[in-house]
């Protein structure tokens, strides 16, 4: 199923080359790793090596040069070979966009080079407990100490923690030591620094990126830990949230295509008193209604990105992408499931094992309720609620 989108030749040689990689690993690697704990390394490394974890970044810091339309794509086709990696979104998509607009020359050097091939990845804590969709309400503290900052506080349901060689950090500037440049900044904190621990979070999820609560107890970082300028770390978020959006939807997508690629083969095999139970309409139907659902969202995640990529707001059209795409997902997997039957709760055959983290999609990077809400107010035009 070639589907809606129409490749450039570059994005064909981007895509046949994800696949080829993906095809080496595959669900069944995926669904292993994600049940034993242990980490993608081979895949990880094998992605960065042929440039693909750093498409979109810059090619003096290691990068390939091109956009996110390009990283959509590595994203989408991972999950579209049942390989729906959490980590990509993260570390090359937010951390890799946050540092390429704001961080310094020595910064960017420091780590997009890594980040691009593979070599280190980066988690993202903005999350806290009494902070979730609330960005303004982050309680961590930062607090200038004479030489550096000591960081104060905790972080939840951060991905990949414990893969991660450090983590982008956002935390409310003291504002007794900050005066004028009070306000949220971001750091770069590597993982093993004293004071800070890393807590997982029992989930139901399957997939290889486990959670975490993080505690920051008075971690000391050096001045050049700080992106940017301190107290602009609200405005420098927003250059990781909108790809973010945009590479969950493109993750999502990939499941969708996953799901219905596979009901299809299986519709068209499964026999009935000698029909393929393709052919009677209480199949075919919803299986083509989930089709139409994922070529639309992949149509509104690929005008996200292109959006994004020529320097044109994106807000609007990356939140859009993100909630058509995780609810097209998550309809073509159930009608996936529906389709195998039984079968389907098989982990044989790769499908109910997918069915948490791709649920988590209507949650997260932002959930469908925060999108309602932004569209309602700045589309619509409709009153605040919040």
């Amino acid at each position: 199923m070639t589907g809606l989108i129409t490749d450039s030749d570059e994005h064909r040689l981007v895509r046949e080359s994800v696949a080829t990689i993906a095809d080496k690993y595959g669900h069944e690697y995926y669904a292993e790793r994600s049940r034993t704990g242990e980490h993608i390394g081979e895949l990880w490394q094998e992605l960065g090596d042929a440039g693909l974890l750093g498409v979109h970044l810059p090619e003096e810091y290691g990068g390939g040069g091109a956009g996110l339309s390009e990283f959509v794509i590595v994203v989408e086709e991972l999950a579209a070979h049942g390989v729906p990696l959490l980590v990509a979104v993260i570390s090359p998509a937010i951390c890799g966009s946050i540092l390429t607009a704001h961080a310094s020359a020595e910064m960017k050097s420091r780590w997009l080079p890594d980040i691009a091939s593979g070599g280190r990845k980066m988690a993202f804590a903005l999350t806290e407990p009494d902070a979730g969709s609330n960005s303004h309400n982050v309680s961590t503290t930062a607090r200038w100490n004479g030489t550096g900052w000591t960081l104060s506080g905790g972080k939840y349901y951060i991905s990949a923690a414990n893969e991660c060689a450090a983590l982008l950090v956002a935390a409310r500037n003291d504002e007794q030591a900050a005066g004028e440049q009070a306000g949220m900044s971001l750091f770069v904190v590597p993982t093993d620094a004293e004071g800070l621990t890393l807590q997982p979070i029992e989930t139901a999820l399957v997939a290889p990126d486990k959670q975490f609560t993080v505690f920051l107890d008075d971690v000391e970082v050096p001045a050049d830990a700080l992106i940017g300028d301190p107290g602009n770390g609200l405005r420098q978020l927003f250059a990781g949230l909108n790809p973010e959006r945009v590479l969950a939807a493109a993750l999502c997508n990939g499941v969708g295509r996953y799901a219905t690629g596979k009901a299809s083969t299986y519709a068209c095999e499964r026999q009935v008193w000698s029909t393929p139970i393709g052919a009677h309409q209480g199949i075919a139907h919803p299986l083509a209604a989930s089709y139409i659902d994922v070529e639309t969202a992949r149509l509104a995640t690929a005008h996200a990105a292109q959006l994004y990529d020529s320097g044109r707001n994106a807000a609007e059209a990356s939140n859009i992408a993100k909630y058509v795409a995780a609810e097209a997902a998550l309809r073509a997997l159930d009608q996936a499931i529906q389709t195998h039957g039984g079968n389907g709760l098989a982990l044989e055959y790769g499908l109910a094992d997918l069915w948490f983290v791709t649920r988590l999609m209507r949650t997260a990077p932002v959930s469908r309720e925060m999108i309602l809400n932004f569209v309602a107010r700045h589309s619509l035009g409709l009153p605040e609620s919040y």
